[in-house]
């Protein structure tokens, strides 16, 4: 198997305030400037799309629903705490195909040990078919901790979920 051609990749805010103009989205633009890093760093082509939804469980369903077939990679950032309006990860978690805690468990250890309120995150990372997911909080400081994580290990991931063999 091989790599897609041309990735396609969405990045997802989940923001009552974003979405109603309150205040300015910065952790989508944040994970946006990774996602650019990433592919540049590993030479692949790619398309993003970025958005903003409120806090809603079942527009996140009608959102992941109409872009899971188009896009090889989603990024979530937002509601992934244990506040009421907290729901993505309880929307995606249930969809997921496979699941790949280590990464989320390695983040909330590294910055857990610094903030205590670190291991508080729900965030989730997995598999929906052919379709790497990521969760993570809304902040941009969360973003820039989660992101320089996930870095280190999405060129591999993506190898893996495409069954092409690194190591010959």
């Amino acid at each position: 198997m091989t790599l897609p051609d041309r990735f396609k990749v969405a990045v997802i805010t989940l923001s009552d305030r974003a979405y109603w103009g309150e205040y300015k989205d910065t952790s989508g633009p944040a994970v946006a400037k990774y996602i650019r890093y990433i592919m540049a760093s590993a030479g692949w082509s790619y398309e993003m799309k970025t958005m903003i939804v409120p806090d809603d469980a079942s527009r996140l369903r009608e959102v992941l629903s109409s872009t899971l077939n188009d896009f090889d990679l989603i990024i979530t950032t937002g509601g992934t705490g244990i506040g009421p309006r907290d729901i993505t990860v309880d929307v995606i978690k249930p969809m997921l195909t496979k699941e790949i805690p280590g990464i989320m468990e390695l983040i909330r250890v590294k910055y857990g040990t610094k903030n205590p309120k670190a291991v508080l995150s729900r965030s989730i990372a997995g598999v929906i078919g052919k379709t790497l997911v990521y969760t993570l909080p809304g902040s941009e400081k969360a973003v820039h901790e989660y992101m320089s994580v996930i870095v280190k290990t999405i060129e591999h991931t993506f190898f893996m979920l495409y069954g092409v063999d690194k190591h010959k």
